[in-house]
């Protein structure tokens, strides 16, 4: 630390001599004409180049530069208007440039040496031992050199004098491979509960009748979703049987109880309504979402009729909601037919029409004319 505060204190100290010694420079060249055009010499511009090359030829380091900041600092210079100042300020923005390139390749240098040798490392502190007749080596005793190849893909050569005289270590990579390989992969947990066989009773009458009766209905979703004349509910079965009907009948049950009370209490009748709906032969749709989880079990005994309808209901009650909604947009005050009005886009004369004042009192009436045929709609006044 003692070091680099030297040298920050010696590079800041010869930047301010530098700067001064410039700025002297462009004050002599304004008031009195000196040097105009940067060709001119002066003591000032003799100390400003002198304290550059000072710097110049100081040692620096990254650290330095970026603590002191005095390359940004230095850079004005480079733009003065005395040449032989801007270029000893240009070469010595370079000469820093060069020594920071420099120390980042040699830190990098450092850390790949660094990885170097703690692979070698590693392959040293886990040796394998290999016997001369083990048969993972394979040795040429007709050559000055042998070979020895094992499991690990790596091919050494030794001298038949180094094999006779002392014994190849090499530890057992598989060993080592296949405890990493089990920490990096641990085999699947299986997760989630045991799927029931059976509904969970409670005690209560009432209520595991109630659990009884979801049970089987949730157990037929299996069964009704790949006879569905649909393909797209078809091909959600394998979602399907990886439900558990009994678990998801509990968890229904319990979420009424919780929100309606006990079956016989004030609450019979929305019971009723809601078994009705969930084990309804004609309403597989709602059943699956319940089972699928479409359908949250806190959420069902909130749910209206029309909520709990099936997919063909609801297209059902859309028609007719349209339907409703075409005759109520028909029915209103009865309008008068004519054939003397003639439709310009279908040139049928089957027409209705009717009068309004839209205007001032003393202006006529406008009719609204409607063709039957097309549905048009014209007026006049």
């Amino acid at each position: 630390m003692g070091e680099v505060g030297a040298m920050e204190r010696e590079l800041l100290e010869a930047f301010e001599a530098a700067r001064k010694a410039a700025d002297a420079v462009g004050e002599a060249a304004g008031g009195a004409g000196a040097g105009v055009g940067g060709e001119g010499e002066s003591p000032e511009a003799a100390r400003c180049v002198d304290a550059l090359r000072r710097l110049r030829g100081a040692r620096v380091t990254t650290a330095a530069l970026v603590s002191t900041q005095i390359g940004r600092r230095i850079r004005y210079l480079t733009k003065h208007h005395h040449s032989s100042i801007k270029a000893t300020a240009s070469d010595l923005l370079g000469h820093w440039k060069k020594v920071v390139i420099e120390e980042d390749k040699k830190n990098g240098a450092l850390q790949n040496g660094k990885s170097s040798s703690t692979v070698v490392k590693v392959e040293k502190v886990e040796p394998m031992k290999v016997e001369k007749a083990s048969p993972r080596a394979t040795v040429n005793n007709n050559m000055d050199t042998s070979v020895v190849n094992h499991k690990g893909g790596k091919v050494e050569k030794f001298s038949n004098a180094e094999l006779r005289t002392q014994s190849v270590k090499v530890e057992k990579v598989q060993e080592v491979v296949h405890k990493v390989s089990s920490v990096e992969n641990p085999s699947p947990v299986q997760g989630g509960p045991p799927r029931l066989t059976s509904v969970v009773k409670c005690g209560d009458a009432s209520r595991d009748r109630l659990r009884a009766i979801l049970g089987d209905a949730f157990s037929r979703v299996s069964e009704e979703t790949r006879k569905d004349d649909r393909e797209e509910v078809r091909n959600i079965i394998d979602e399907v049987e990886a439900c558990d009907p009994f678990r998801i009948a509990v968890m229904v049950e319990c979420a009424l109880f919780q929100k309606l009370g006990n079956f016989n209490g004030p609450n019979k009748q929305r019971y009723r309504s809601l078994m009705f709906n969930l084990k309804d032969d004609n309403n597989t749709d709602f059943r699956r979402r319940v089972l699928l989880g479409q359908v949250q079990p806190e959420r069902i005994a909130d749910l209206t009729p029309i909520e709990m309808a099936s997919d063909t209901r609801k297209l059902e009650n859309r028609k007719i909601e349209e339907k409703a909604l075409f005759e109520c947009e028909r029915g209103g005050a009865p309008k008068a037919t004519t054939d003397q009005f003639k439709c310009g886009r279908c040139g049928q004369r089957k027409t209705t029409y009717y009068q309004l004042q839209t205007r001032s009192a003393d202006e006529p009436m406008t009719t609204f004319v409607t063709c039957v045929n097309c549905n048009n709609h014209w007026k006049f006044c």
